[in-house]
């Protein structure tokens, strides 16, 4: 089998293993690794990668539903679809579900106070898929709403991913980390796993969030995915409950 536009198309294996539409999904998100179509460029027309894959259109279609409800894709009424991109502000809050008691969303302002290479301990070496002492960045930071200290993050990035990541990069401009985790790396955040507990605030996370020693936290864990399903970020968030809680939907 040929493709009708550049570079030949991969051989599909039987459809008894895998239902066609998602070798073709396999395909497309092949591209994504690969850098063929960027964060926020628009993709081939339905019709185009039908003809490069020789498969229908609908089964295209199928094959970018499923791309598009996991966050890869965005589709945009009229104008085609694109690749999703953490520029996006509609992005922000997919990742970051905290709510302020009033009920608003409200912009958090991130305050970087470390950015340091360190080796991997046992729980960060599990989360990341590494060895025991291979090189990992540590990121702390304080998340701000309004000007209070809601969030104190601990985070670890797979070093080879993120080489050269310093703090004052960290602490220049106005965007995201995963914004600048694409822009800057070209690593995208694709999906994330995350576990909750209640934790008591220790010495440090009191003085960095304006609570009590003892004062109920809430331990967010998460780990982040790229590509591949590679992980390439675990991060432990202890929040402050006092104004916001945790917001998720289900269904």
């Amino acid at each position: 089998m040929t493709r009708a536009v550049p570079r030949a198309a991969p051989r599909m294996s039987s459809p008894t293993f895998s239902p066609l539409y998602r070798q073709i999904k396999d395909f497309l998100i092949r591209s994504l690794e690969e850098g063929e179509w960027g964060p926020g460029a628009a993709i081939p027309s339905e019709g185009e990668l039908a003809q490069r894959f020789n498969v229908s259109q609908g089964t295209v279609r199928k094959a970018i539903d499923e791309l598009a409800a996991e966050n890869m894709l965005v589709r945009r009424q009229g104008k085609g679809t694109f690749v999703a991109t953490h520029n996006d502000p509609r992005s922000f809050y997919r990742f970051l579900r905290l709510v302020s008691d009033g009920g608003g969303a409200t912009q958090a302002v991130s305050e970087p106070f470390y950015c340091e290479p360190v080796k991997a301990d046992r729980d960060v070496a599990e989360a990341l898929g590494l060895r025991l002492g291979d090189s990992v960045i540590q990121v702390k930071r304080v998340l701000r709403f309004n000007g209070e200290p809601v969030v104190f993050d601990q985070i670890h990035l797979v070093g080879d991913a993120f080489a050269g990541l310093t703090l004052e990069a960290l602490r220049g401009g106005e965007r995201s980390l995963y914004s600048l985790f694409e822009t800057d790396f070209g690593v995208r955040m694709i999906r994330a796993e995350e576990r909750l507990r209640a934790v008591a605030a220790d010495q440090q996370s009191a003085g960095l969030l304006g609570v009590a020693v003892g004062d109920p936290l809430l331990l967010v864990e998460r780990t982040a995915y790229t590509y591949g399903n590679k992980a390439v970020e675990w991060r432990r968030g202890l929040y402050s409950t006092r104004h916001h809680y945790y917001r998720n939907e289900l269904g």
